[in-house]
């Protein structure tokens, strides 16, 4: 693989200038509504804004803001799910000289006081659905629902005077300290992000892109900006309510161009052999480690123009390093590379005493740029030790990320994971630490230790590693239960391992290597083992044992609870849609998590379609277990 001469995008563009860095976001964004009034901006299955519709809704809003607060750069809170209210709001509150703080609703709500609490929202913008939620996070904060804006307010242009040093934004990372931090960031530094994203992937006007990640992820800030900022479209999808066939179904029929989601791995993995997406011309993978298996599955289905993006970036940083691949290019290592510097960042490689290191020497990749954030929202601690002058003495600063990385000759990057207690999991950059912290505040738990196993290929999971501190022995269920009121779904452990005490070095640090390889067994449950009754719920089981790589499965185990997660849960339905020929989302897996109701939803679906010989054996099978279950099962085919 020639590393050295990697292909780029080729497709007409309008380069975005180091000049036009040197503004407020809403200056550019007005910018391009009066170049594409008419162009579409946004859209969703049930609605549809143009530049010129959008940028009159937003400004409704930011007056609706103003009226609220005055002027002033002050945070104000987001609480909406994914869709395009949210990115109204996010417009809106920077049109109206605020900092947007995105809450996840999903997220628990212990976190989302935190947040806001934490943030000093003076404003949290909702809308009725989530109304209760905001009242009850919104302590010492005002709380407007956008479902109340007077569609009749002035929808002219504030034209306020923002400086390009103005914070934009606060978002929340895990943090080491078991709380998370908010990371902030200026109009000047996102726009040089837009800069290098327009620039390196060659967004234009005539680009529509997907829109899957939640607004609470420095990965949005990569796909809201660089759209609106271009006059391309952007397109939402929740995918963890639509499921991946919706998905599909969303980049064909709006001819996506651009395809980046936290999830692309999920996404191939669900995919139809004989599907393909003709109008893609980028794939872009980020998240952890790239694998050359993941490269090649993601070139099956897209036109030999089409190439797949490889990048690194953090909430720091924004976009670190860029690396292109066609259908021609040759991968010969396992782990692909990341590539090169983009415009405005230099990545350095830096030794246990902080000293440079040569090409070909491992080390921890360090980002020097005039670009990074301001630093950590009220943590001035934290943030004079992640952010250090330049070694050179220049005016830059420069963020150490924590990761291991090797150059080749040609100054080609290679990423080599995690040197710290950080971790990457499906995309989302997690402490460790924070996970442990939530553990060891569960009054059972006297000892926690987390970190992360590739059960299977490519497939990373979260160990806890716990020592109880005596009877009786909470279940994994009580466990997760427990953690999630804390905690987002992608920080709970799939497997817990229970031990009598932590193996331990001669300095009474963790010995990583003594901690036992958990037993891919049935864990310590709530439900008490049912085996499978019947041929359905046999198969159904074999395939869930298969893809946990766990057993044995009792029907009325929880997928969760038995360490699954979003990335199995589309391993699994891809094995039951292709085994029984049905309907089934991510959505109804996760209403109906177990095997027993999963075969429910399989065998009402058989019976539909099925012809007399078929239902007589359903009929017969249906003797063996109990009338209400068979009823349940029935209720399908007689409705």
């Amino acid at each position: 693989m020639n590393l050295g001469s990697q292909t780029h995008p080729t497709n007409p563009f309008i380069e975005f200038s180091t000049k036009e860095v040197e503004q407020s976001i809403p200056d550019r964004f007005e910018k391009i509504v009066r170049m594409y009034p008419g162009r579409l901006a946004v859209k969703t299955e049930d609605q549809a804004l143009s530049y010129g519709e959008l940028n009159r809704v937003v400004n409704r809003l930011a007056r609706a803001i103003l009226a609220e607060r005055g002027e002033g750069n002050e945070p104000v809170a987001i609480l909406l799910e994914h869709g395009i209210a949210v990115l109204v709001a996010v417009m809106a509150i920077l049109k109206a000289g605020k900092i947007y703080v995105p809450l996840d609703p999903s997220y628990p709500i212990a976190r989302l006081r935190y947040m806001t609490e934490d943030s000093q929202a003076a404003l949290v913008l909702t809308n009725d659905k989530n109304r209760s939620l905001a009242d009850e996070l919104a302590s010492n904060a005002q709380v407007v629902s956008m479902d109340k804006i007077d569609a009749d307010a002035s929808d002219e242009n504030l034209r306020l005077s923002i400086s390009p040093d103005a914070f934009a934004y606060i978002l929340y990372t895990s943090g080491s300290t078991g709380q998370p931090k908010g990371v902030v960031e200026t109009h000047r530094n996102v726009l040089h992000g837009v800069l290098r994203v327009t620039n390196g992937l060659h967004i234009s006007a005539t680009d529509q892109l997907s829109f899957t990640h939640s607004c609470s992820s420095s990965a949005s800030v990569r796909r809201i900006f660089p759209a609106f900022l271009n006059g391309a479209s952007l397109h939402p999808l929740d995918v963890k309510k639509e499921g991946m066939s919706a998905l599909a179904n969303l980049l064909i029929r709006e001819e996506i161009t651009v395809f980046s989601s936290g999830r692309v791995r999920d996404f191939l993995a669900a995919l139809n052999p004989d599907q393909r997406f003709p109008k893609l011309r980028l794939v872009s993978f980020g998240g952890e480690l790239v694998h050359k298996k993941e490269v090649d599955l993601a070139r099956k289905f897209v036109s030999p123009e089409c190439l797949v993006g490889i990048w690194m970036s953090t909430t720091e940083t924004g976009s670190v390093t860029q690396y292109f691949i066609d259908k021609q290019t040759q991968i010969e290592t396992d782990i692909v590379p990341i590539g090169f510097s983009v415009e405005g960042v230099e990545v350095l490689l830096l030794d246990e005493l902080g000293q440079e290191i040569d090409a070909g020497e491992v080390g921890e990749i360090a980002v020097k740029s005039r670009y990074l954030s301001p630093g950590y929202w009220r943590k001035p601690e934290l943030t004079e030790a992640k952010f250090l002058r330049d070694p050179r003495g220049g005016e830059e600063r420069m963020y150490l990320t924590g990761d291991l990385g090797r150059k080749l000759p040609d100054g080609c990057l290679i990423h080599l994971g995690r040197k710290d207690a950080q971790v990457k999991i499906r995309g989302y950059r997690i402490e460790v630490a924070e996970i442990e912290a939530a553990l060891l505040k569960l009054d059972d738990i006297k000892k926690a230790f987390v970190t992360v196993l590739e059960k299977q290929p490519g497939i990373k999971s979260l160990v806890a590693y716990l020592v109880l501190r005596g009877e009786p022995v909470p279940t994994i269920g009580a466990i997760r239960r427990a953690l999630a009121e804390k905690l987002p779904s992608h920080m709970i452990p799939s497997v817990f391992v229970m031990l009598d005490s932590m193996p331990l070095t001669p300095t009474g640090k963790i010995d990583r290597r003594a901690l036992p390889v958990p037993e891919f067994s049935r864990p310590e449950l709530d439900t008490a083992f049912v085996p499978p009754r019947t041929r359905i719920e046999r198969e159904l089981a074999q395939i869930w044992a298969e893809v946990l790589s766990i057993g044995p499965i009792g029907i009325h185990d929880k997928f969760l609870e038995m360490g699954g997660d979003s990335l199995l849960a589309v391993r699994v339905l891809t094995q039951v849609i292709e085994r029984f020929q049905v309907e089934m989302s991510i959505q109804s897996f996760l209403q109906s998590p177990t095997v027993a109701e999963m075969a429910v939803i399989v065998t009402q679906q058989s019976m539909k379609r099925a012809g007399k010989e078929e239902i007589l054996r359903i009929l017969a099978e249906l003797e063996s277990i109990s009338d209400e279950d068979a009823e349940r099962r029935l209720s399908g085919k007689t409705e």
